[in-house]
């Protein structure tokens, strides 16, 4: 077998590099459906988690959307620049802030949902139907303990 052959055919079966492949590829679906609105992926996470959930901090928003926290704080300032987001200091901490959506973020979210929800499907359309439900739980079990492992906590 030539040199590096082994490692390049190994990749099929590397969870990383397909997590990271699909997620690619998925992204590049929700681009071609919603570009025309300037909403990336992560955004559009954002808007989804703070209309379920108006009011979070945005320590609160890292937690529900696994967007590390400087990250998420670059994504509100855009967001509160295109006045999709308003946000106001809480009461419980003078030093966070809590974040809620605007009318124009309500208005985009209702306008670009159908869009997220046609990407959703095609990215599932890839596997019989039997199994799309089973995925979305191995995917969430996957999503959670890589989560608690990147926070410290390894299991033994």
């Amino acid at each position: 077998m030539p040199e590096g052959t082994e490692a390049a055919a190994s990749l099929d079966r590397s969870p990383i590099h397909l997590l990271h492949r699909a997620g690619q590829c998925a992204g590049d679906i929700f681009q071609s459906k919603l570009g025309m609105t300037d909403l990336t992926p992560r955004q559009f996470a954002v808007l989804v988690t703070v209309s379920q959930n108006e009011g979070l901090s945005q320590t609160q928003l890292v937690d529900k959307t696994g967007i590390d926290r400087s990250t998420l704080a670059d994504i509100v300032r855009r967001m509160l620049k295109k006045n999709l987001l308003q946000r106001r200091r809480t009461r419980e901490d003078a030093r966070a802030y809590a974040v809620r959506l605007t009318d124009e973020g309500r208005r985009v979210l209702k306008l670009v949902e159908p869009n997220a929800l046609e990407v959703d499907a095609a990215v599932l359309a890839a596997l019989p139907s039997a199994e799309r439900e089973r995925f979305l739980d191995n995917l969430n079990a996957i999503v959670e303990a890589l989560s608690s492992i990147s926070a410290g906590h390894i299991p033994s």
